[in-house]
């Protein structure tokens, strides 16, 4: 395979995993976007640079770490609040990149977790991560309490927490 096309090949494998690490740091699902695609433009600009024979997704969290800080910089002058201090940034960006091969296996298993779940729990759950969905609006919704509603969400956390714990767990062991 050409260099090229492996290194495309790489790009597009590490796409959901660059944008949840920048996610993590930008908290906003169109601005992580945007630095997504900036980071993306920089690995291109850096291919010739990669080395084949070192993991990718590490090389390609550096840059993306760079440019969600230089995304927070920007942004740090544009609004009066503090979004978050770079210090910080680089530690959390630091903590997701040494932890980078566990993210894969613990997407991997809460998919499969959430396909455990029933029809309505899994609804809600991805009713609640929706942008502007909050528990008062979904209970409303549900003719619910928003704490009767908050306790049902606990509880299916909980359940996708444990069944992550004991597929990583059996994936370890095998």
């Amino acid at each position: 395979m050409p260099e090229s096309a492996r290194f495309v090949t790489q790009i597009t494998a590490s796409q959901r995993q660059l944008h949840s690490f920048i996610l993590s740091m930008v908290w906003d699902p169109v601005e992580a976007d945007d630095v997504l695609q900036e980071t993306n433009l920089v690995l291109w600009e850096k291919a010739e640079e990669f080395d084949d024979s070192r993991p990718f997704i590490p090389w390609a969290m550096r840059f993306a770490q760079f440019q969600a800080m230089a995304w927070l910089k920007r942004h740090r002058r544009q609004q009066e609040r503090l979004v978050i201090d770079d210090d910080l940034a680089k530690v959390l960006a630091d903590e997701a990149a040494a932890d980078g091969p566990a993210f894969e296996s613990r997407r991997v298993a809460l998919a499969s977790c959430m396909q455990k779940l029933g029809q309505e729990q899994r609804t809600l759950i991805m009713q609640r991560y929706e942008p502007d969905a909050s528990v008062n609006l979904l209970a409303a919704a549900a003719g619910i309490t928003p704490k009767a509603l908050s306790d049902r969400l606990r509880r299916i956390r909980h359940a996708l927490m444990e069944c992550i714990e004991k597929t990583m767990a059996k994936d370890l062991s095998a």
